[in-house]
């Protein structure tokens, strides 16, 4: 008779499951709380320590890790050796292992989870039997997700049933594969490892998209296995059609932008850069007219975030724009009910409360490789800034310099960012040389009404003077860079012989 040991964390399914396996005639072993479910249900089932001829020992940290168990799973059958050594030995083969683990990830996810209730979740029999199972899947069927269940079932009567088995196996090393990501990471984070020798990161499969960048690119979505709460892969979609790849890259960079804003905030974004960004200390309504109004033409089609609740004044503003997402902590009923008449307009709640608890590293792919640094929440402060002209800011000038230099860390390098205390009036992005980016800013600037004071935020130092004398003759007054340039004095003194402030920063917010 075909054996089937059954070793299961969470036990939602295994009943019908080991009742469906002994209508295939398997008889089943089980262990600890498995062994008692089954037992309660009226399911014929031998407990491992009658297999082994060894009890449960330690609190139940070493029950199957032994040569009955894994010599069973591991003989090959189509070679004689191993099975007269099966035969001398008296260990029957096992032909089918279910296991789920631990929940280690649960269990760390806990806000007061102990560094001894975490270790007690590290599965040791579990990965090792799936591991012995899975190398034999020529012979051994091994699950460990309830939804393929079902189908093994329908696979076992299956002869040629191999390529499926290799699947089976393949699933399997990328659970224990992504167990043991899981418990490293949390290992490596509790000693403050950096960048660790070996970078093991892991992912759950969210959903296949249409396409990627371009129809003619196959693309999906994978959140992290321990996603953070302020986080596109931690988002609930409230309405609207599938998010594409491109939906996803613009919506994290909008969540980016608006995380640095304590006061109510409101980020309009298209193609990765802002278009438009206001704040307001009391009213999410007035922080969105001041975005919307840094640049009406390029929101067409982009995406909206908003650090306060979306407010039915609010809705009614947006419902006349389109839109591709609405990103936002909640939405009142009656927003909802404005907005959801729209069709496709993605709507999406993320949990604010946790933005300042966002992912402290980023990821970017390269061919052959993966690029790690810690992620650009710097906020400056105006203690460590150097005005290093003859001319000193005004306090609003200050606020203004302060707003911009929080937003162009948000912009495609080289970046400038044009705006007054709580609005962006321009936005040069993404351009191979600086004056190329002031003179876009300063162009957009000049289809919005002119407003006071009138800054310029650079996110990296000026090669040359040409920019400052550009933004001077254009009516800005006062200038916000790192320094760092062989040519800094030239700038000084072109912002001098404008009688303009500049303050140097001593830090550069590239963002490629």
């Amino acid at each position: 008779m075909k054996k089937a040991l059954i070793s299961v964390s969470d036990k939602t399914g295994v009943v019908e499951f080991a009742q469906s396996l002994i209508e295939k005639g398997y008889e089943i072993i089980s262990t600890g709380g498995t062994y008692k479910k089954l037992q309660e249900n009226n399911v014929s089932v031998i407990e491992i320590d009658e297999v082994t001829g060894f009890p449960e020992i330690l609190d139940g940290r070493v029950k199957t890790l032994h040569p009955k168990v894994h010599a069973g799973l591991l003989a090959k059958r189509d070679n004689p050796e191993h099975m007269e050594t099966l035969k001398k030995l008296h260990i029957d083969t096992i032909d089918l292992v279910c296991v789920n683990l631990y929940p280690f990830k649960e269990t760390i996810s806990q806000s007061d989870v102990t560094l001894d209730q975490a270790i007690e979740q590290i599965d040791i029999g579990g990965p090792s039997m799936i591991r012995s199972a899975s190398k034999n899947y020529k012979s051994v069927f091994v699950v460990v997700d309830q939804l393929d269940y079902q189908v093994v079932i329908e696979h076992l009567d299956n002869q040629d049933a191999l390529v499926f088995r290799q699947k089976l196996a393949a699933k399997a090393f990328r659970h224990t594969a992504q167990y043991d990501s899981i418990i490293a990471g949390y290992l490596s984070n509790l000693n403050r490892e950096e960048f660790p020798d070996i970078e093991t990161l892991s992912y759950d499969f969210e959903q296949s998209l249409r396409y990627g960048e371009n129809s003619h690119q196959k693309a999906a979505f994978y959140k992290s296995s321990l996603p953070t709460q302020y986080s596109i892969a931690s988002a609930v979609q409230l309405h609207g059609k599938e998010l594409s790849f491109n939906n996803i890259k613009d919506a994290d960079a909008a969540l980016r932008i608006v995380a640095d804003f304590d006061q109510p905030c409101v980020a309009a974004l298209k193609h990765m850069n802002p278009c438009g960004v206001g704040v307001d200390n009391e009213c999410i309504y007035k922080a969105w007219q001041k975005a919307y109004s840094a640049d009406k033409i390029s929101i067409f089609g982009g995406i909206i975030a908003l650090n306060r609740e979306v407010t039915e004044e609010v809705a009614k503003e947006l419902h006349k724009i389109f839109l591709e997402i609405v990103i936002a902590p909640s939405f009142t009923d009656e927003a909802l009910q404005i907005l959801e008449s729209k069709k496709n307009i993605r709507l999406l709640t993320v949990d604010f409360d946790e933005s300042k608890n966002a992912d402290k590293y980023e990821y970017v792919s390269v061919m052959g490789g993966l690029l790690v640094q810690e992620r650009d929440s710097t906020i400056d402060s105006i203690d460590d800034f150097e005005v290093v002209t003859e001319k000193e800011p005004t306090e609003e000038e200050i606020k203004a310099l302060l707003f911009g230099q929080k937003v162009v860390k948000h912009v495609k390098s080289n970046a400038i960012i044009i705006s007054t205390t709580d609005k962006t009036l321009g936005v040069g992005a993404g351009q191979m040389n600086r004056i190329g980016s002031v003179k876009i800013a300063i162009e957009q600037k000049e289809n919005n009404n002119t407003e006071t004071p009138l800054v310029m935020a650079s996110d990296a130092f000026f090669p040359m003077d040409d920019c400052v004398q550009y933004a001077a003759e254009h009516g800005v007054t006062a200038i916000i860079q790192p320094g760092g340039s062989i040519h800094d004095q030239d700038s000084i003194d072109m912002a001098n012989k404008y009688g303009i402030s500049m303050i140097c920063t001593g830090r550069r917010h590239f963002r490629h």
